[in-house]
């Protein structure tokens, strides 16, 4: 994936209103990584109230645990980079919010905290609606710390779209 510039984030993100608001649904996101990225691009679309409830930054395991309820064991068996953690986050996320589609993302910006397994630059990402079973994929980013971020934003943002 080619590093998507600020415009290029922002027009997803219309792009993703429109399609949310036209089916009557609202987003939520759970976001560890990204730190709220995708809370804050959505928002920057005016009338984004009609179709975005809340976004949680969730960015200690505590924290995913305390808000959205993910579970202690999933962090000490699989960690906080992994499929198991960004399902609980995305069910979690529609527990406690309005919303009735979520988008949950976890994974390693960089530049430290990779290991051979879960190197920099890998990133899970789960998508759920609040009627049907979430599903994740795991994605391995190139670049420093901002690339990988503005690219699990968009492929975040290109994920809830193909699932609406």
């Amino acid at each position: 994936m080619t590093i998507p510039t600020q415009t290029q984030l922002r027009q997803r993100a219309v792009d993703l209103g429109q399609s949310l608001f036209g089916s009557g649904l609202r987003l939520v996101t759970a976001e560890s990584c990204t730190g709220g990225w995708i809370a804050k691009i959505v928002t920057d679309v005016a009338g984004s109230s009609a179709w975005f409830d809340c976004g949680m930054a969730t960015y200690s395991n505590a924290s995913k645990q305390a808000l959205l309820g993910v579970n202690r064991r999933t962090l000490e068996i699989h960690g906080a980079v992994s499929r198991e953690c960004v399902l609980e986050m995305a069910s979690g996320a529609l527990r406690h919010s309005c919303g009735d589609v979520a988008v949950a993302v976890s994974g390693i910006a960089g530049p430290g905290g990779g290991t051979e397994d879960k190197p920099v630059g890998t990133v899970w990402i789960a998508w759920q609606r609040r009627d049907r079973t979430g599903d994740a994929q795991v994605f391995r980013f190139d670049g420093d710390r901002d690339a990988v971020r503005r690219q699990a934003v968009m492929a975040a943002l290109q994920g809830l779209r193909a699932r609406l």
